[in-house]
């Protein structure tokens, strides 16, 4: 009965400290079916511990799932702190679930609107950057850790994901916005082995213009290679071949790509495949085992509904077997 009582009493606090943050709670639903659901860049953990699988992306907020088809939620999981530099009310992109040494650490995309770090080509630069929150439980609360900044605060940073190097080391992987350097970039930054902040400075995996297949028109109408670099996640091939996945755009048509490691390392150097991965309209892409074996590529698309466009969780099967990535649909 006591420990009823003060997880109820926890759970109060934890929803006014999201009012007094300016986020309401949201009251969830049940039997959603995936494609009802509006979401970016959708992110799968599937917990053995409790044989659930627990979605979240941008908007921070989660859903719950026994089977993939039908879902609960939405459930507010995050809780940052109104007195850093996020501000009270930060918009939240990304988000990403990643279990590690006993713990749960939501990796995700802060920005505080009311804050500029630069001005270039003409565009306001919020303050933006991946930062990394922990809790005891796959559904929350995720809550901060030691270090105010993971990123240096001149850098508008995105889509920061997790991976263990061959070093033994934690890393986080990011994107360093295309608004600021014109040429977008994929970077890594040691993490502390607690993940609770980083260690030295980030380091230059490759860059948007890397890539053989996206494309954009500059304002001369000259084919030039898209500025954009969005949504990196690490894997392993079955033969050991370390991959990622990562976003840009043909056009105006969000495109799936991969890179793969000629060093096995996250030091590359990468080489970009030269096609994309998936049909054109997907991307932001992670892949996650379900609990009957399959191996899902999950990932977005773009559709108009009601005179809006709104993004939509797809799971492709896929297979790692080989030294590729091969999706099966």
């Amino acid at each position: 009965m006591k420990k009823t009582f003060l997880i109820t009493i926890a759970s109060a606090l934890f929803a006014m400290n999201l009012m007094a943050q300016g986020r309401r709670a949201f009251q969830p639903r049940e039997n959603i079916p995936l494609d009802s659901i509006h979401l970016s860049d959708p992110f799968v953990l599937a917990d053995e511990a409790t044989k659930t699988y627990y979605m979240t992306g941008t908007g921070g907020r989660m859903w719950k799932s026994k089977d993939l088809k039908s879902w609960s939620g939405p459930y507010t999981v995050t809780q940052t702190n109104p007195d850093s530099w996020m501000g009270p009310n930060p918009m939240i992109w990304a988000a990403e679930l990643h279990q590690y040494k006993g713990k749960y650490y939501y990796f995700a995309t802060f920005t505080n609107q009311k804050q500029f770090i630069d001005k270039v080509e003409g565009n306001d630069i919020e303050r933006r950057a991946s930062h990394v929150l922990v809790s005891d439980k796959p559904d929350g609360p995720y809550c901060p850790m030691a270090d105010a900044t993971y990123l240096p605060a001149s850098m508008p940073t995105l889509d920061g994901t997790f991976w263990v190097d061959t070093d033994g080391k934690p890393y986080m992987v990011y994107c360093w916005e295309w608004l600021q350097n014109w040429n977008g970039t994929i970077e890594k930054i040691e993490l502390k082995p607690d993940l609770s902040g980083s260690v030295g400075r980030g380091k230059l995996l490759f860059r948007a213009s890397d890539s053989p297949w996206s494309r954009e028109k500059d304002a001369k109408g000259n084919i030039v290679p898209n500025k954009v670099t969005d949504g990196p996640f690490l894997f392993n091939t079955g033969t050991g071949r370390l991959g990622m996945l990562w976003t840009s755009w043909i056009y105006d048509v969000y495109t799936q790509g991969v890179a793969y490691s000629a060093s096995g390392t996250l030091d590359g150097p990468w080489i970009q495949e030269p096609d994309p991965i998936t049909p054109p309209n997907y991307g932001h892409g992670m892949i996650f085992k379900s609990f009957d074996g399959r191996l899902l590529l999950s990932c977005h698309s773009h559709a108009k509904v009601g005179g809006r466009t709104v993004r939509i969780p797809r799971f492709f099967e896929v297979s790692l077997d080989g030294d590729k990535l091969v999706v099966k649909e």
